[in-house]
């Protein structure tokens, strides 16, 4: 079974999966970056059974490779930036796979920066991802092979398909609660995970303060400077990008110029207003 930690791209997924590899997975709440291999990313090379070809065959294969690598009574917890919208028709995943999912979203107007910075676009581009319902992600290997293919949507579809699925119970979780209200949200997130595994034991409050301690994003930061990180990207100068970059210093009253705001501010204003965002032009 798996608990899914999704969310769209740049929005906090891997802060999320810093804390819980911490808590679950280390004796004493400490991170290091190796805990992270206990929570892989699908759809992936790694869990796919056979090569892929096609963005389509990618799709029709997802279903069939989490019942591979995941079905039975095993707890899997599984990142992804998958939408849970069909693509060509495929379901991403069922209700008999997935136990549950945390969903982290951030405010739209943070991410894009925090995308222009990743993948090194100008405003416009990433505005124009942000807003394209066909939006994917494809890593491909060097032999062709699509088992990464990810299908996103628009930033607005991609979090209404989780929000509003009833196949399995979603924690949705504000990544700027992880900075204004950080131990109750984490807190929040442990119990969440403990009723779905049906755990009854105490919460370790020892062990959740120094996974809240130990993945700090100032801690982080300063772990993937003096380590490498190695879900860095490469410029287009080949230089390693710092993938922790500006954190909860994003601030897109400060930095977005302001016609991609007002065009953030009139495309997303529903879903600005659901989440309790301010919009301010």
């Amino acid at each position: 079974m798996i608990i899914w930690i999704a969310s769209y791209p740049k929005s906090g997924n891997t802060y999320l999966r810093s804390f819980i590899s911490s808590y679950y997975f280390s004796k004493k709440g400490k991170f290091n970056f190796d805990l992270l291999l206990s929570i892989l990313q699908f759809p992936s090379v790694k869990f796919a059974k056979n090569k892929i070809n096609s963005e389509l065959e990618a799709s029709q294969s997802w279903v069939y490779n989490q019942k591979h690598f995941f079905s039975g009574e095993k707890l899997h917890f599984i990142k992804t930036h998958n939408s849970l919208n069909q693509y060509k028709e495929n379901n991403f995943t069922t209700k008999d796979l997935s136990l549950g999912a945390i969903y982290i979203v951030r405010d739209p107007r943070n991410v894009i920066t925090s995308m222009r910075n990743h993948y090194t676009l100008s405003y416009e581009e990433a505005y124009s991802k942000l807003i394209n319902e066909k939006q994917t992600l494809l890593e491909k290997s060097i032999d062709g092979d699509h088992s990464n293919f990810t299908f996103l949507g628009s930033w607005s579809s991609h979090y209404k398909s989780w929000k509003d699925s009833k196949d399995f119970k979603t924690l949705f979780i504000k990544f700027e609660d992880l900075e204004n209200n950080k131990y109750d949200t984490f807190l929040k997130i442990i119990k969440f995970i403990n009723a779905l595994k049906k755990d009854k034991s105490l919460i370790n409050e020892k062990k959740l303060i120094n996974s809240i301690n130990s993945t700090n994003f100032s801690n982080l930061r300063n772990k993937e400077e003096n380590e490498g990180f190695e879900e860095s990207v490469n410029s287009k100068s080949g230089k390693k990008k710092r993938f922790f970059n500006l954190g909860f210093n994003n601030r897109w009253q400060k930095i977005l110029p302001k016609n991609i705001l007002s065009k953030l501010n009139y495309t997303f204003q529903n879903e600005l207003n659901d989440l309790g965002y301010e919009i301010n032009d």
